[in-house]
C-alpha cells in the first residue's frame, strides 16, 4: 500500500530527527532477510542504544537534504533494499552491531556509513569502523593506562615497606 503525503511527511520528519541526533548512520542491504532476523537485529539494536529503520531511499535523501551538514551527501550510489541503523551516543556502535549481525546472518550486508558531519564512508571504511573499540572500551583502556603508573608506584612502595618491616623485625629479635 502506498503512503499518503501526510504519512510520507511523518516518516521524513522522524528520519530527520534520527539523522540530526545520530553520530553515525550505517547503511545495510537486507535482501533475503527474514522477519525473525530483522526482529532479532532490532532487539540487538535496542540493547546497544541504536535504532533500525527501513525507509524508502528517496525519503531518506529528502530528510538528509533538510539538515545543513547532510545537504551535500550523495547517496545516489546506494539503491535497492536498504536498512539504516542510527546511534545517537557512539560513533562505532551501529557499525559494530551491523558487522556482528552480518557475521551470523549473511543476508545483511554492511554497505556504507555516514557521519553527522556528512562524510560518506565506503564499505571498507565502515567495516574498519566496526573493528574499532567502542566508546566504553576506549574509556576503560584509558583509565587502565592512567592507573598503571600509580599501581606500579604503590606496588614498589609496598614491596620496599615489606622488606623494611622484615628487617626491623629481624633486628628486634636479635
Amino acid at each position: 500500500m502506498a503512503l499518503t503525503k501526510e504519512q510520507k511527511d511523518a516518516v521524513v520528519s522522524e528520519v530527520t530527527e534520527l539523522l540530526t541526533t545520530s553520530k553515525m548512520t550505517v547503511i545495510c542491504e537486507y535482501q533475503g532477510m527474514s522477519v525473525a532476523q530483522a526482529q532479532e537485529l532490532r532487539r540487538n539494536a535496542l540493547q546497544n542504544g541504536s535504532s533500525v529503520k527501513v525507509v524508502k531511499n528517496r525519503l531518506l535523501r529528502h530528510a538528509a537534504a533538510q539538515i545543513d551538514s547532510l545537504k551535500d551527501l550523495d547517496l545516489s550510489g546506494h539503491a535497492g533494499q536498504l536498512m539504516y541503523i542510527f546511534n545517537p551516543e557512539d560513533e562505532v556502535a551501529a557499525a559494530k552491531l551491523a558487522n556482528e549481525f552480518a557475521k551470523k546472518n549473511p543476508e545483511l550486508k554492511l554497505v556504507a556509513a555516514f557521519s553527522e558531519e556528512g562524510m560518506l564512508i565506503d564499505e571498507a571504511g565502515a567495516k574498519a569502523l566496526a573493528a574499532l573499540p567502542s566508546r566504553q572500551e576506549m574509556i576503560a583502556t584509558l583509565i587502565n593506562t592512567l592507573k598503571a603508573p600509580a599501581r606500579g608506584v604503590v606496588s614498589g612502595l609496598s614491596g620496599n615497606l615489606g622488606g623494611l618491616v622484615q628487617a626491623l623485625e629481624a633486628k628486634a629479635s636479635n
